[in-house]
């Protein structure tokens, strides 16, 4: 297979949309990416022939919407290898997935206990580990990185002592676009007996994610960056780890047996999915999976790869631009400053070209602050955009620059 990038392009709708009547050129994927036709047709067929609450109803509709629901988390347990489909937990994304692990983790901490994260993280993989440790009376400890945007793994090392309980990690940095040597942390980890939650939602729209073979306990991410619809995620997690794991929420589905006075916790997946759930999500995301899944990955990797190389060629010959985030092993994201002009003053006249960008601290304030910076402007690339959309945002920036000069 190979990768015909109009044929693909041509699945998405949305890329046919002008912005001031220019073309859109949407390069902000690492905040969500846009959804195929087929994601879309998905959630529709569901709420217009199906629509019905899932595992309850005794009639034809409720089977249904049961059969596609359950289908859809059978399609994500073998996308990332899960080893069996209860470990595939719903969640509404990776925010809430790693709360999740964190609330329980937080009743499982005692003083003298250590966790780690890294300087790379999302704002959802550092303030859930702070107040576990707050309510626990845990230590945390915070990995550096290098200048580049690297982890520094000697100081993960050092960090790393038999009293550290859990450690979690981006996949890829949001902010930089860094990808960690997430098996070799997990190996690490492991050997002093930690628990390890990677945050996968960055990660899991470049495909190759194999749970089993990255020996983690935890991969949570998040369904509408990986071209599926927003509201849905997952949490997977070893089912020997999940299956005692304190609840993160009680109410219906999640029980096996209730009196007014005591309650007892059914079996996974239902003890950590309280409630009804985002049944459109997740079939939906079981669209998404089964779309991408057939898609050439290596074609995708060396596309997104060629487009991060040729935006990163053309930077560094742009005066006055200063990239973020150099790390050698990096996937497609450019956060850059330009000098003298505020990211906000940029994004908004690339916006005005018809250019979608992000700007700020992309969720990740402590990471600029490392940087003495407030924030960045940051292009990132998806396996739908193209060498012509980098040269506009070049092109784009270019006006930006004599604008703000």
């Amino acid at each position: 297979m190979s990768l015909d990038v109009a044929a693909l392009r041509a699945q998405f709708p949305i890329l046919a949309k002008t912005v001031d009547g220019k073309p859109l050129v949407y390069l902000d994927n690492a905040a969500s990416t846009q959804k195929p036709q087929v994601v879309i047709d998905a959630i529709v067929d569901f709420y217009t022939n199906t629509n019905a609450n899932v595992h309850r109803g005794a009639h034809h509709l409720s089977d249904e919407a049961t059969r596609r629901y359950e289908n859809a988390r059978t399609s994500v347990a073998g996308f990332i290898n899960a080893n069996a489909r209860e470990e595939v937990i719903w969640t509404s994304g990776t925010t809430e997935a790693i709360n999740i692990v964190a609330n329980g983790l937080g009743q499982l901490l005692r003083e003298g206990d250590q966790v780690m994260v890294t300087e790379l993280e999302h704002h959802a993989n550092l303030v859930t580990w702070q107040q576990a440790c707050r309510r626990s009376g845990a230590t945390l400890n915070i990995v550096p990185v290098f200048d580049n945007g690297e982890l520094d793994i000697d100081a993960f090392d050092r960090l790393l002592t038999p009293s550290t309980k859990m450690v979690a990690f981006p996949h890829v940095s949001n902010a930089l676009g860094t990808v960690n040597p997430i098996k070799l942390l997990t190996e690490k980890a492991k050997a002093v007996g930690a628990w390890v939650l990677v945050d996968g939602a960055q990660g899991i729209a470049h495909g190759g994610v194999d749970v089993q073979d990255i020996g983690c306990d935890f991969y949570a991410f998040s369904g509408h960056k990986l071209f599926g619809p927003t509201g849905i995620g997952v949490l997977w997690g070893r089912k020997s780890v999940l299956e005692d794991w304190p609840v993160w929420q009680t109410g219906g589905e999640m029980i096996k047996d209730v009196s007014y006075h005591e309650a007892t916790w059914g079996e996974l997946p239902n003890r950590l999915e309280a409630g009804t759930p985002n049944i459109a999500g997740a079939i939906g995301l079981g669209a998404a999976v089964d779309w991408f899944k057939n898609l050439d990955m290596a074609a995708l990797h060396n596309h997104e790869q060629a487009l991060l190389s040729y935006a990163t060629e053309q930077a560094l010959a742009f005066e006055g631009m200063r990239l973020i985030g150099t790390a050698p092993n990096k996937v497609g994201v450019l956060s850059f400053l330009l000098d003298g002009a505020h990211p906000g003053d940029v994004g908004f006249i690339l916006d005005r070209q018809g250019v979608a960008i992000r700007t700020g601290d992309n969720c990740a304030q402590p990471l600029m602050k490392r940087f003495g910076i407030p924030g960045t402007a940051r292009a990132s690339f998806s396996i739908y955009n193209t060498l012509e959309e980098v040269d506009s945002l070049f092109a784009a920036l270019k006006k930006a620059k004599m604008m703000l000069a």
